[in-house]
């Protein structure tokens, strides 16, 4: 009995699913090609077909037509003015304003031109049905007769659409002006006709979003279920390749997964025995991926096969739409009806529940293989590099080194230094790690520095004027590794002096500027110096710029370095007697006169005094070249040296003698006398634009590792009459 009800009922709807598509199809007959909506006020084309009049206006005053001469607006029912919407009776008919619009968008405005004076043009009209261009004739439209057998089936249809014998008004027109409901909307659960519905949902608002159905009495959820289940009989055939894709995803979900197995089982045997139970663990995990896409993939297959005819949803679903008590409708039409919809989303959204390929199972091996092969017992760190760059030795000894990058970690350091003895060849001179020495000189006993952390070293208490030799190796868990290469390096001759710049002496300072501590200077060329280039023709009269040491020198040997700036113009670096230098600062004399030069080469007192020594002793540096005076034991003139990155002197007050050296390597460049009866300091003279840097001691250098100061030069107008 279950079944002949069952049977009864699938035949009633497939009937109301016939009638259905029969009225869909016969809505769609009716419709303009053009706008897309029921014809309203149709006109017969040449190849017989038919679109609205204002529509076929519009497409040809689009085409760079002249406006046509419309037909007569035909006498019908659901077009005189007694039955029109009161939308239209509350403004102009919209098909003028329309036209207007497109009128002036398309041809523009000509006035003082009358229509009579165009002359007549054969209007070819492109019907959008056949897709072919269709001539009017010279009158266009008029020529084209209204279609009134079209005109009445739309009107009969629209009065038959509705589900009920009574017909649906819209809600929304006032009576007795109200038109046939075209449109009912769920959410706002009421009726409107075409223009109503336009006007209560705008374009681009919340509520054209709305969904609309056929007019009804009745909102009931049935409704909306009706339309549901409608869709679905309508997406048959999308429903039916879902599932073939469904199952050709879960065939390609086994085949992948065997070869996904059979890679793994290779790449597991490559490790042999020691990856055993890893791939039993892989397997494991695959396989439970497997399962578990399959179990998704044969859900969504049962859930795309209840969606088919007589399957189990719509089944029940239709059995409740002959539900008589309307309570329990009710109750069980909301569950069903989310059940409907959520089908119907994963219907229009439609994809695999799972993924069925295995690419994201794919084993890479090649680093745990490399690793494999490359196992080894631990290695000591290899030998470490010196950086002589950053190495130096002045008042304490800075050692920088750095490891090879192929080389294994160091836990620390070991740094051993020795101290060497002999004579001029000791600097050169090998030191054997067994502790014997080269024929050059000497050796004293290796002295260490353990667990050094760090990849520099300073160390202090040595001994002034001696060379010494340095090397490192590293250590971790396997023990110390190879020695470095042994470095040299040269004390200085003599005590450190540290100092800074004085800036008392009345510093000009928009000439000249000092760095935060003092011991950084910069000059700029100012106005004193263009205002000697413009005598450059008839005199040299240059001003120069001297700082001196906030120190003096009154006994003893010191030693310090300082680096030029090997783009500065001239900068004279060396020592003078402190009364001397402050009565030539403050008493500037023509810096081209030999006889007031501070240089050694002619020095203030060579003229009269051939047998005293000067007060001043200098060397002339600039534009990356030093100036060595004319030696007193040779004939040969004074000769010019690169420019060394650092350079050291050394004062031995005793004797009244200044010795230059290469401060990297403690070659001597230059030695000269200066008169030391009275103190001395350390001077700098700057003579043009230029920039020196006293060395700092390492003591700074290892804990603050900042670079050389820069300041910022503002240079002020100078008034010329100085």
């Amino acid at each position: 009995m279950a079944d002949a009800e069952l049977q009864t009922f699938t035949s009633i709807m497939d009937a109301l699913v016939r009638i259905s598509s029969n009225m869909k199809s016969i809505e769609r007959e009716l419709h303009c090609p053009v706008c897309e909506e029921m014809v309203k006020q149709p006109i017969v084309l040449p190849c017989m077909h038919s679109v609205c009049v204002l529509c076929a206006a519009e497409v040809l005053v689009q085409r760079g037509y002249p406006p046509p001469e419309l037909p007569p607006e035909p006498n019908t029912p659901t077009s005189s003015p007694n039955t029109r919407s009161p939308r239209q009776t509350r403004r102009p008919p919209p098909k003028t304003d329309r036209l207007d619009r497109v009128i002036r968008t398309v041809c523009g405005t000509h006035p003082g031109r009358r229509r009579k004076d165009t002359p007549p043009v054969i209007m070819l009209f492109p019907c959008p049905t056949c897709g072919k261009d269709v001539e009017l004739g010279e009158r266009g439209l008029a020529d084209c007769l209204r279609n009134l057998t079209l005109e009445r089936i739309v009107e009969r249809y629209r009065r038959t659409v509705s589900l009920g014998s009574m017909a649906v008004m819209c809600q929304f027109c006032k009576p007795p002006q109200a038109l046939d409901a075209t449109k009912g909307c769920a959410d706002c659960r009421s009726n409107f006709c075409n223009e109503c519905f336009k006007l209560y949902h705008p374009w681009g608002t919340p509520r054209a979003q709305h969904e609309h159905i056929m007019p009804t009495h009745s909102f009931r959820p049935k409704e909306k279920i009706t339309k549901e289940m409608n869709y679905i009989l309508g997406n048959q055939d999308s429903i039916q390749a879902q599932i073939t894709q469904v199952e050709s995803g879960i065939a390609q979900t086994e085949v992948n997964s065997v070869v996904a197995k059979e890679q793994l089982n290779q790449c597991v045997s490559e490790l042999r025995g020691v990856l055993a139970e890893r791939q039993g663990a892989l397997a494991m995990l695959m396989e439970g991926a497997r399962a578990q896409r399959a179990g998704a993939l044969n859900a969504q297959l049962s859930e795309k096969q209840s969606l088919l005819e007589n399957a189990g949803l719509l089944t029940y679903t239709q059995e409740l739409l002959k539900e008589p008590d309307q309570p329990c409708f009710v109750q069980a039409a909301r569950v069903t009806h989310n059940r409907l919809v959520k089908a119907i989303e994963h219907l229009q959204h439609f994809s695999l529940s799972a993924d069925p390929s295995f690419r994201h199972f794919q084993i890479d091996v090649s680093r745990e293989l490399t690793a494999l092969s490359s196992m080894d017992f631990i290695q000591a760190p290899l030998a470490p590099v010196i950086d002589t760059q950053k190495t130096l030795a002045y008042n304490e000894l800075y050692l920088c080194w750095r490891l090879p990058q192929d080389s294994a970690p160091a836990w620390h350091y070991s740094v051993e230094y020795q101290r060497k003895v002999g004579g001029a060849g000791a600097l050169w001179g090998r030191v054997w790690s067994d502790g014997s020495s080269g024929s050059n000189g000497t050796h004293c006993p290796w002295q260490r520095l353990d667990d050094v952390g760090g990849t520099s070293a300073v160390i202090d208490k040595l001994e002034m004027d001696s060379v010494y030799v340095l090397r490192v190796r590293g250590c971790n868990k396997a023990g110390f590794g190879e020695y470095s290469e042994e470095v040299y390096l040269h004390t200085p001759p003599a005590p450190v002096l540290s100092f800074c710049l004085d800036s008392r002496w009345g510093l000009h300072a928009e000439r000249v500027a000092l760095g935060k501590g003092q011991t950084y200077a910069r000059s700029v060329p100012g106005m004193t110096l263009l205002q000697a280039a413009d005598r450059v023709l008839t005199s040299c009269h240059l001003t120069s710029d001297l700082l001196v040491a906030d120190v003096s020198i009154t006994e003893g040997r010191h030693y310090w370095a300082c680096s030029v700036e090997p783009g500065s113009y001239l900068v004279k670096v060396g020592v003078g007697v402190e009364a001397k230098l402050q009565e030539w600062f403050h008493l500037p004399q023509d810096m081209a006169s030999p006889r007031y030069d501070p240089d050694s080469g002619h020095d203030s007192g060579a003229e009269d005094a051939q047998d005293s020594p000067p007060p001043f002793c200098f060397l002339t540096m600039g534009m990356g070249k030093i100036l060595l005076p004319k030696s007193s034991n040779t004939s040969t003139g004074p000769l010019t040296a690169p420019l060394p990155p650092r350079l050291g002197l050394c004062l031995d007050f005793e004797k009244g003698r200044l010795t230059f050296y290469d401060a990297h390597s403690l070659r001597v460049l230059w030695e000269g006398t200066v008169d030391c009866s009275a103190p001395v300091c350390p001077a700098f003279c700057f003579i043009g634009g230029g920039a020196l840097q006293l060395q700092e001691l390492i003591a700074i250098r290892s804990t603050e590792q900042n670079p050389p100061r820069r300041v910022t030069i503002q240079t002020r107008a100078t008034d010329a009459s100085h």
